[in-house]
């Protein structure tokens, strides 16, 4: 299953991914995703497709330690985060959730490029333009967790 990919820059914090503000009312993550980026692109939250990918520079996820924000972002049907680096908590976060967050060479992706992930989680293609680009290879360890989808579920299958 493919989706369209929608660039951020740099630098985007948890406060850009899910603002402060929506959460005086709610933290349920399905009520939130249709906030989610909203500082930056407004509608995006509303929009946004299942199966549909976040792409963005350096430093995603970077700032406050909330596990908030990529629950949102599953929430939302967003299939995966591609990025050329990750805030270290928000990156962990996303595995402990089962979620993938993976490091690329995002710079060859555009606006709206349809992308297909791999089972492996370690090649992400560019269907639209043929373009198969690498993924740095996660831990084994953190690909089994988000295989099992997260750390809860990988804790209750150890003996």
């Amino acid at each position: 299953m493919d989706g369209a990919a929608h660039l951020f820059g740099d630098d985007i914090n948890t406060d850009y991914i899910i603002s402060s503000r929506r959460k005086r009312d709610t933290v349920d993550p399905g009520k939130l995703a249709r906030f989610l980026m909203e500082d930056i692109k407004q509608d995006f939250g509303q929009t946004v497709e299942e199966g549909d990918f976040i792409v963005a520079g350096r430093n995603f996820g970077c700032g406050s330690s909330m596990e908030i924000a990529p629950l949102v972002i599953r929430a939302a049907g967003i299939r995966a985060v591609l990025a050329l680096s990750f805030g270290r908590i928000f990156f962990r976060n996303c595995i402990n959730i089962g979620f993938p967050a993976l490091t690329c060479p995002t710079t060859r992706i555009q606006e709206g490029d349809r992308l297909e992930l791999n089972p492996a989680l370690d090649r992400v293609l560019i269907v639209n333009r043929g373009i198969e680009l690498p993924i740095n290879p996660l831990p084994e360890l953190c690909t089994e967790i988000i295989r099992v989808g997260g750390i809860i579920p990988y804790m209750k299958k150890l003996p």
